[in-house]
């Protein structure tokens, strides 16, 4: 098993080479407007997937995606003569989802947008059913507890309005205080 961080470095130094020897030495003219996005190698660097993009409609990304095809022993000697390892790994080209996936983004993002606006044209000059603010405050909890008299002890019972107040001993009995 090898390093990840070598396969890494490899991936790295792949794209590179791929990308150079697409712009200087391949003169295909079915090839487009080509970027390499991402290369991966595998674990044990045998194999290596090179990701790309094109640049224009369906008819040229076919186009792009055979003269990659065609020129894949020129890369992959290329790669060799440049990255110096025992086994050049075979390369293997795939068209990168990255740019499909951000338009479907875009179109959900889109549309949430308009969902935003319909709502807030929806609900201009519209009130609370219960008012601007049905949730009680601090300062409404406090006057309904100061009306005083009675109090009640743990359990619930209550002690009567005796003025003293309720302890609870060891044994869980309730005594009052002022009957000590």
């Amino acid at each position: 098993m090898t390093d990840n961080a070598r396969a890494r470095k490899l991936a790295d130094r792949i794209q590179v080479v791929v990308a150079e020897t697409l712009d200087r030495r391949i003169k295909d003219p079915r090839l487009g407007f080509v970027t390499i996005t991402d290369a991966r190698v595998t674990g044990d660097l045998r194999e290596a997937t090179v990701f790309y993009t094109v640049y224009g409609d369906d008819e040229e990304r076919a186009a792009s995606a055979a003269a990659l095809e065609s020129a894949k022993g020129v890369l992959r000697s290329e790669v060799g003569r440049q990255t110096g390892v025992r086994f050049t790994p075979t390369l293997a080209f795939v068209p990168d989802a990255l740019p499909d996936n951000a338009r479907t983004i875009e179109d959900l993002l889109d549309k949430a947008r308009a969902k935003d606006a319909e709502v807030r044209n929806v609900s201009t000059g519209k009130t609370y059913a219960a008012g601007a603010d049905p949730y009680r405050k601090a300062d409404d909890d406090a006057d309904d507890g100061a009306e005083g008299g009675s109090g009640s002890d743990v359990d619930g019972r209550t002690n009567g309005g005796t003025g003293g107040s309720t302890n609870r001993d060891a044994g869980g009995d309730t005594n009052g205080a002022a009957a000590e």
